[in-house]
């Protein structure tokens, strides 16, 4: 082999080792890259890995973390105006900004020692809802108020109890419905159909006789940027809005109460509207992480961005200074009772810095998922009487 062909065979096994080189080192780089950014790579799918993560990689933007009360104020602020856009309620507040609340009475009835009445509130041009109230006679001047909001069932009248109890016919449980406790305890009490629920169901899930159109709710209102949970706030203080021109309640003494889905409209409508002056959410309060967003939850829970803002202590954190009582069962198993805890301890700490530490409680229930009037009541009258 002459001198020629020899360096050039040499020339190309080196310039071939050099590419090999190269190319191995630019794939250690991407290795490297892909790694520092993603994590080490598994060998199977897993659902509660991947959604772990996905849950570790947000940076709410309002999660509490001040002290003072000056911190408190400031994040209130910026956290509320942030909520309510994330619920659509700036697109409500928009759209009807001009409208004007329509009502009909539709039944009235003695009941000894308060009056039922019937009533449709339109809280929209086109959202009829029924709204049972109850009137406890021989009282003089103004009469602290309640709401009272119902869970998954199909309206109030079922759900809450109220035509049952009230006629002695159909109880659907042995316990007393939230209205007729305070009624008797000298409340007006307001029991509306949340909106998904009874007459405001599609017409498809009144054919299946299915209990609510929460599914159906959610998807559409998705389209226009509004949320279910934004729905029900809205309509909670349009009917607030309507009781207090219509019937003498005192402004000073408004509460909100409700189990489950009801704890939840509960939640948000005190944490959005000041004029309640004291919230009770049961079986709701929870961190979202531990609770819609680890275990099957009806489609209406759900808020497009809501840890972006921040975790539910800092929803609920939102009524301070006002009045607030958790009630909640130990065994409840949708809303873990550890997660509650949890939540509970950093709602404490919005509370210390609103320097109203005593205005917040924790009941916790020896039970499921049910509405412990134990718990509420003592905390109700003790802030309404």
């Amino acid at each position: 082999m002459n001198r020629k062909k020899r360096l050039f065979i040499i020339v190309i096994f080196s310039f071939s080792i050099f590419l090999m080189s190269d190319a191995q080192a630019q794939s250690g780089n991407s290795k490297k890259k892909t790694g520092s950014f993603t994590g080490d790579p598994v060998q199977r799918y897993d659902a509660a890995t991947y959604f772990t993560n996905m849950y570790a990689s947000v940076r709410p933007q309002f999660s509490f973390t001040g002290k003072t009360k000056a911190d408190f104020e400031k994040w209130h602020t910026q956290e509320l105006l942030y909520l309510k856009k994330a619920l659509g309620l700036n697109k409500l507040n928009h759209q009807y900004a001009h409208y004007k609340i329509h009502t009909e009475k539709s039944m009235t009835a003695d009941s000894g020692n308060f009056t039922v009445e019937k009533w449709t509130v339109w809280t929209e041009p086109t959202v009829p809802l029924p709204v049972i109230v109850l009137i406890p006679k021989n009282k003089a001047g103004k009469i602290p108020l309640l709401i009272a909001t119902h869970g998954h069932g199909k309206n109030t009248d079922l759900y809450d109890g109220i035509y049952p109890n009230v006629f002695g016919v159909n109880s659907p449980s042995n316990e007393i419905s939230i209205a007729l406790q305070a009624v008797k305890e000298g409340y007006i009490a307001i029991a509306p159909t949340i909106r998904g629920f009874g007459d405001t169901r599609t017409e498809e899930d009144k054919k299946a006789a299915n209990s609510f159109s929460c599914h159906t709710q959610l998807m559409r209102d998705l389209l226009v940027g509004r949320t279910p949970i934004g729905d029900r706030v809205w309509d909670m203080s349009k009917i607030l809005d309507w009781a207090i021109q219509h019937f003498p309640v005192d402004t000073n003494r408004v509460a909100i109460t409700g189990n489950s889905g009801g704890g939840t409209v509960s939640l948000f409508t005190a944490a959005c509207d000041s004029r309640i002056k004291v919230a009770v959410p049961s079986s709701y309060f929870c961190t979202f992480t531990g609770s819609i967003g680890s275990i099957a939850h009806c489609d209406c829970n759900y808020i497009p961005g809501i840890l972006e803002l921040g975790e539910m202590a800092d929803i609920a954190g939102l009524i301070a200074p006002r009045p607030l009582c958790i009630v909640h069962g130990k065994e409840d198993p949708i809303y873990p009772i550890d997660e509650t805890r949890k939540a509970f301890t950093n709602l404490k700490a919005i509370y210390n810095a609103a320097a109203v530490p005593g205005r917040v409680e924790l009941y916790e229930g020896n039970g499921g998922h049910k509405y412990y009037a134990e718990g509420a009541w003592p905390f109700l009258n003790k802030n309404l009487k």
